[in-house]
């Protein structure tokens, strides 16, 4: 089966194709930065003009990589939510009248869940079941993963996630936009330990996160680092370092409690260095296996939309007639596949 796959959640324009025998064999994504880096932020409005235009030809590209044409596509997966309205829209209405004008069946496939499902694209990929630690821009959530559409959350941000508070205490510094990783390159050059900052809710049983607390902590430090440069790397790096501590820790406690050995890091923030070598440290002391996309595919990408579109045409959903996007989609709305 071979189903192509659309992501529009937000400021990257992404398209797949991949198959069930053969794997993935063609994507392209186009990331907005640099139309965004004006405003500091992604502008909705841009967003959803930039994936109108970009889409179709990106299709084009994929299918004449892949050596393949529309007749030999048997299925259609697009990203329904959750993200921008607008920029789901898009998406949602490119792929599903695709689907129709090619006479093959559509999925509408929740973001969260294709970032779940990412690290099993790769050539040696985990087995169900597993905990997964979603860390992203817009959330950071660990979640049981029973098996396709079967998701228990165990804790979730009660505030920022850990990817928008790395965004917005990297505007506060100056840093341009995107934040995080021009964050994490400063902490690269950073001496750690001079601000003493936060480590929120570690003191508290259960698995939520709250990173509301560490940034206005950071705003205070920035106060006192002013203008100098080292103080100002120092800086990023103490604040690095407590959110990869406070990842960590609630990890490895969701492990223990799950009784699990095998864990799955997705979502942009699982790009970041620090993060991935100390997280791998940690669970090998403790038995237990880390999972990883490959880089390109730790942020918002086609592939995992359409591993997961193919994941649930195999098993008989289907989309019906009408489009459907929702801004807000919890993810433990998700059930598994009808058969």
């Amino acid at each position: 089966m071979r189903v192509i796959g659309v992501e529009s959640s937000c400021d990257e324009t992404a398209v797949a194709l991949i198959c069930s025998e053969r794997g993935l064999l063609s994507h392209r994504i186009h990331s907005q930065i640099e139309l965004h880096q004006e405003w500091g932020g992604v502008v909705p409005e841009l967003a959803s003009r930039d994936h109108i235009r970009r889409v179709l030809p990106m299709l084009a590209e994929v299918l004449g990589e892949a050596g393949l044409q529309q007749a030999d596509i048997d299925g259609v997966a697009y990203t329904a939510g959750p993200g921008l309205i607008g920029a789901l829209l898009v998406g949602a209405c490119i792929g599903r009248s695709l689907a129709f004008a090619w006479g093959v069946p559509a999925v509408g496939i929740h973001h969260l869940e294709g970032h779940l499902l990412a690290p099993l694209l790769e050539a040696e990929g985990p087995a169900f079941p597993f905990l997964a630690l979603l860390v992203s821009g817009g959330h950071t959530m660990l979640v049981q993963v029973h098996g396709l559409g079967e998701y228990q959350i165990l804790g979730e941000s009660l505030d920022d996630a850990a990817g928008e508070a790395f965004d917005k205490t990297a505007k506060m510094m100056g840093l341009g936009y995107p934040g995080g990783p021009a964050l994490a390159r400063l902490a690269a050059s950073g001496r750690a330990g001079r601000f003493r900052l936060p480590r929120p809710m570690l003191d508290r049983p259960g698995f939520d996160f709250s990173f509301s607390g560490l940034k206005t902590a950071a705003v205070l430090a920035l106060r006192e680092a002013g203008d100098d440069p080292a103080a100002r790397a120092g800086l990023a790096a103490d604040f690095e370092a407590a959110i990869v501590d406070t990842l960590i820790t609630k990890t490895l406690r969701a492990l223990d409690h799950c009784g699990l050995d095998t864990l799955v890091v997705a979502g942009g923030v699982g790009a970041n260095r620090r993060l991935r070598e100390m997280l791998k440290a940690a669970a090998a002391a403790r038995g237990a296996r880390v999972y990883y996309p490959r880089p390109e595919f730790c942020t918002d990408n086609a592939a995992m939309i359409a591993l997961a579109g193919l994941k649930r045409l195999e098993r008989g959903e289907r989309a019906g007639q009408a489009i459907h996007a929702r801004a807000r989609w919890p993810l433990d709305e998700l059930r598994p596949p009808p058969h």
